[in-house]
């Protein structure tokens, strides 16, 4: 049975795990057909989940366009996400949150979603070359008129997040954060517990890599981005396939997945989080959803943190180009 949480003091309630749509038919590859993509968002939808995440750089487009038809007979009964701040909504191309653009994208996202109001609109990445407090202006405008219902930040860094907040309160912010990224634990999380800001972490699972399912044979198809992750060179996985070994001798201590121990771990930090696991299988959705009901101990969490400092991480987590991205 899935449980629910709010997101953040301002923000919906939704399902305690979100469904991270990406996936579907970008950045990991090929992906799946398009009946196939939106028989999984509905199967989801069919098992609890009431959280969908999307944006217009997904395709670039079309990932919308598959959340939009797969959840447009259930609208009313779900909170769905999408994202603006990339020109031409290609990340390749630099990012452009200029005014005029965040309303382009929000009437466009609109009909892509098949909606009136978009649940929640996040700034995909900071833009250095536009004032936040114009980005959050232009949302609270957005707001005003009923096309959105609550503003969010991805990747933003402190000073950002009060600055935004300070004209449009901020209800979610989506940054990276899992067992093997922790960074969010050093000035982020305390900043968003203090404002009442939700916490939406995507790659919960470590691009797919605390599933246990990749080691250092494993070849992505060349679409894939983890190509291009320093953290996926073949030497760093060999390295990093410590961490996992650590997550199934507690699995198996405890029955379940080491999928599902990363899950659990992240829902058990604050009742504001809602990770956003995305997949393409049916078996792995259904795991993945399994991890409300693992219930980790004070103990289980104490042993965790023991295995975790003995277990060094290497290799970044994105390229030197889209690390130059992440606001600090």
């Amino acid at each position: 049975m899935m449980k629910t949480r709010k997101l953040g003091k301002r923000g919906p309630e939704v399902s305690s795990l979100g469904f991270g749509c990406m996936g579907l038919n970008f950045g990991l590859g090929p992906g799946l057909p398009r009946d196939e993509a939106i028989a999984m968002i509905r199967a989801a939808f069919e098992r609890g989940v009431t959280f969908f995440d999307s944006a217009e750089a997904y395709g670039p487009f079309s990932n919308e366009e598959l959340v939009g038809e797969a959840l447009e007979p259930v609208r009313e009964q779900v909170v769905i996400a999408t994202k603006f701040g990339f020109r031409e909504g290609n990340p390749a191309a630099g990012t452009d949150s200029r005014p005029e653009r965040i309303r382009a994208v929000a009437e466009a996202s609109l009909r892509r979603l098949r909606t009136d109001r978009i649940d929640l609109l996040y700034q995909h990445r900071v833009d250095p070359d536009v004032p936040i407090e114009d980005v959050a202006g232009t949302v609270r405008e957005l707001i005003a008129e009923g096309k959105v219902r609550h503003f969010g930040l991805s990747e933003a860094g402190v000073k950002t997040i009060r600055r935004a907040h300070a004209v449009q309160p901020v209800t979610a912010l989506q940054s990276e954060y899992s067992l093997w990224w922790r960074e969010p634990e050093t000035e982020i999380l305390p900043a968003i517990e203090e404002l009442g800001i939700g916490f939406v972490p995507f790659s919960p699972l470590g691009k797919g890599f605390l599933t246990g399912k990749i080691d250092a044979d494993t070849v992505f198809d060349k679409s894939d981005f983890r190509n291009t992750v320093p953290r996926f060179d073949v030497e760093n996985r060999m390295a990093n396939l410590r961490l996992v070994e650590r997550l199934k001798q507690l699995a198996e201590k405890k029955g379940v997945t080491a999928a599902q121990i990363a899950l659990a771990w992240l829902l058990a930090r604050q009742p504001w989080i809602v990770p956003i696991p995305g997949t393409t299988r049916l078996h792995r959705l259904e795991e993945n959803l399994g991890a409300v009901g693992v219930q980790l101990t004070a103990g289980d969490l104490q042993e965790l943190e023991k295995a975790l400092a003995t277990v060094d991480i290497h290799g970044d987590r994105y390229s030197e180009r889209a690390q130059r991205m992440i606001d600090r």
